[in-house]
This record gives structure tokens, C-alpha cells and sequence, in this order.
């Protein structure tokens, strides 16, 4: 059987780049049909996210935008205007991540579609929210990693900021913002209207990261500075071995004194500041030093044979390069590879949730622009003869490249 728990439910997706598409795309994965408007220009991401066969399908735009019908319209022109009207009334929720003044310019703001369809689930993803004084400023991920503190903690540690080299908060808001939505679906299932939703990134990411880093500042008076003392040390970092690195934890009492006679630290054992979990939360830098110096006497498959003989957890520190070459990644086919309609051979990341002993399906493959245009205007009621005078105004635009087999 199917895991579709969101099937029959009609995602409008007025979303680009990253954090609306990964919640769009994860509402996709549970069965959800999301139309997906672009522009004539195209979503940002589809060159942003890197280089492509053809130069519109980045690696980040097909593993984002799966499992989506596309639509192109042109909302300058009155009969897009219209049509994007038509896609509200179809369907049950409207996810956007535009700036809320251009919303409103086009009539697709949360208050104008909901005194109309007060049964319709609008969620609107913002930089800053539309109450502080940051309302309305532009921002990319990188712009929020500073705002937020990520990089700042980078700083604490290494003594200078560093951004993390992947778009940390775009997904982890967009996960957010997908089980916002399931949870307004619930309750429009219990109580039958709707909901108004809003999610800030800068604040969201700020109650990450204020989550764990709060710290010793969560109580009045403050027992210490803020951040997690272990998190920050300069030596919580992974660990040299003979011909690469390996990445291991050690927290319960049992674990430390099993690290300190497998790296032949027996003269530790006893030591008093780090007997304990307490004791080694006070002498924290001196603990994460012994714990994070290099053990380049043995190599890492040597070390990481070692370690799961005693139980302890470590896994080899991965580059790009050999993560897809895992052993367990291409034992359970993380990855595999189909046919896209115009770039060719392209990888496929499956699901990583099981449900009753199997993965769901990973849907179809990112569309090209226009992709779909015709078959929703057919289904909004839209006759061949008007098709084809709106594509001939150019109000909507349908896909005319070539394709590949």
C-alpha cells in the first residue's frame, strides 16, 4: 500500500529557490499534489544551484522540486492574474515565500484569500516576519546564518565566523514550515476552517540555535556564559588519524573510561576532572584537548574497528567525494539514477522514511518550466481555443524544448 496520507490534498506552491520548495517538496513526499507557479524567468535555483546539461535543471533544483506539477505564468498580465485565481479557489493550501507587499499587489495575500475561502491554509515563509523592526528586508541563508548566531559560533570557537557550507537554515525552515502545514491540515480536519500561517526564518533559526547555546545564560541569575561549553571548544573537532580523519562521541561515564584505555590513557582513568559527567562539564576544555588530539598512530578503518569492538560511536569523517561511495549509503541505494526529460541520466536520492517496510515512492522528476502548463488549464476549465489564446498573449507559457529520451 501506498504511504499517501496527504493524497487529494492541492498544494498551491508560489515558491523559488530553497526553503518553500523543501517544504512543498516534503508535503510531495507524503502524497500531496503541488502545482508549482514560475515565473517566465524561472525559479532562481534552477541555474543558481550549479551547472546542468542544459542549464535549467542544477543538481539542487531536481532534488528540491520533485514529485511537482509546473505551471509558468505571466502575473503581469491580467488572464495570469485570473488563472492564478483560479489555482487559489482549486486548491486547499497556499504556500509563498514572496515579499508580503507583492502579495498583496497581486491579491494573494493571506488576508485577501482567506475572507474569501476562510476553509484555505495560507502559510507565508519570511525573512523576518511582518511585525519587527527587520520586516520586509531582503535575505538569503547566508544573510541568516550571521543574523541567527550560526556563524557567530564558528567565531566563539575558532576565533573567526564561518558560514556552514550548506543552506542549513533554508531546510531546516522549510522542514518546519512542512509540519506547520500538516498540523493546520489536522485541525482543519477537526474544526473545519482553516488557518493563517507564518514562519520567520531569522526567529525560527534564532530559537535553534538559542535552544542549546542559551545554555548557562536559561537561568536568572546566570550560572556561566552563554553556549554549550562542549559544542565551542576548539578541540570539538574531528580527529586525525594516520591517512584521514575519523568523527566520534563520547558522553556516558563508561564511554570516556573505555576511550581512555583504548587510547592507552590509562593514567586518566582516575583523574577527577574526568571521572564524571559533571566533573568533565566543569574541566570542559581540558577534557575536549585530551578527547580531540590526533591519533595518527593507526589508520582510520584500524581506529573505527577498534571503536565498534568497544562499542563506542565513530564513523569516518567523509568528503563529498566519498560519501556517495559509503558502504552502507550504496547498501541501502540512497541514490540511484533515471532518465530526466531533458538533462538525460540524472541521480535520484530516494526517501529516507520507511513505512511499513518500504520506502515511499520518490515521485516523479523536477518538471521543466511550463512542464504542465496545458494539463491545469485544462483541469481549471480552460477550453483548447483559450489555451491557446493565453499562450498566444503569452499570459502562460508551455514547454517547446527538445527532449531527450
Amino acid at each position: 500500500m501506498k504511504f499517501e496520507p496527504l493524497k487529494g490534498i492541492k498544494i498551491l506552491d508560489l515558491t523559488s529557490v530553497v526553503v518553500g520548495p523543501v517544504a512543498t517538496w516534503r508535503l510531495g513526499q507524503y502524497g500531496a499534489e503541488i502545482i508549482k507557479v514560475e515565473n517566465p524567468s524561472g525559479d532562481l535555483m534552477r541555474g543558481l544551484g550549479g551547472m546542468s546539461p542544459t542549464g535549467q535543471h542544477s543538481g539542487a533544483y531536481l532534488h528540491l522540486n520533485r514529485g511537482k506539477k509546473n505551471i509558468c505564468l505571466d502575473l503581469k498580465k491580467e488572464v495570469g492574474k485570473e488563472i492564478i485565481q483560479k489555482l487559489v479557489e482549486w486548491c486547499d493550501v497556499i504556500v509563498a515565500n514572496m515579499r508580503p507587499e507583492a502579495l498583496e499587489r497581486l491579491g494573494l495575500d493571506a488576508n485577501t484569500i482567506r475572507s474569501k475561502y476562510p476553509e484555505k491554509i495560507y502559510c507565508l515563509i519570511t525573512g523576518y516576519g511582518t511585525d519587527g523592526p527587520y520586516s520586509g528586508l531582503p535575505t538569503y541563508d547566508s544573510v541568516l546564518q550571521g543574523a541567527s548566531g550560526i556563524a557567530g559560533l564558528t567565531m566563539a570557537r575558532d576565533g573567526k565566523p564561518a558560514y556552514v557550507p550548506m543552506l542549513i537554515c533554508d531546510h531546516v525552515v522549510g522542514e518546519i514550515t512542512a509540519g506547520t502545514i500538516m498540523a493546520a491540515l489536522m485541525q482543519r480536519q477537526n474544526i473545519g476552517i482553516g488557518a493563517s500561517l507564518e514562519i520567520p526564518m531569522f526567529e525560527t533559526m534564532a530559537s535553534f540555535v538559542l535552544q542549546e547555546h542559551l545554555a548557562q545564560q536559561s537561568f536568572e541569575p546566570p550560572v556561566g556564559p552563554p553556549g554549550d561549553l562542549r559544542l565551542l571548544s576548539p578541540h570539538n573537532q574531528p580527529v586525525k588519524t594516520k591517512d584521514g580523519y575519523i568523527s566520534f562521541t563520547i558522553n556516558t561515564d563508561t564511554q570516556v573510561q573505555s576511550f581512555l584505555k583504548i587510547t592507552d590513557r590509562a593514567e586518566l582513568l582516575h583523574d577527577e576532572r574526568f571521572i564524571t559527567v559533571a566533573s568533565r562539564a566543569k574541566y570542559v576544555s581540558e577534557w575536549f584537548e585530551i578527547r580531540g588530539a590526533a591519533l595518527d598512530n593507526k589508520s582510520t578503518d584500524e581506529w573505527l574497528k577498534i571503536f565498534r569492538e568497544t562499542d563506542l560511536p565513530a564513523m569516518p569523517c567523509h568528503t563529498l567525494e566519498t560519501l556517495t561511495n559509503d558502504p552502507h549509503l550504496k547498501a541501502v541505494a540512497l541514490i540511484d539514477f533515471e532518465n530526466h526529460p531533458t538533462e538525460g541520466k540524472t541521480a535520484v536520492i530516494r526517501s529516507t522514511i520507511k513505512v511499513d517496510g518500504n520506502y515511499p515512492s520518490a515521485r516523479s522528476t523536477a518538471a521543466p518550466c511550463g512542464w504542465d502548463t496545458t494539463e491545469i488549464l485544462s483541469e481549471l476549465g480552460y477550453s483548447e481555443t483559450e489555451m491557446e489564446k493565453i499562450l498566444i498573449e503569452k499570459a502562460a507559457y508551455n514547454y517547446k524544448g527538445s527532449k531527450q529520451s
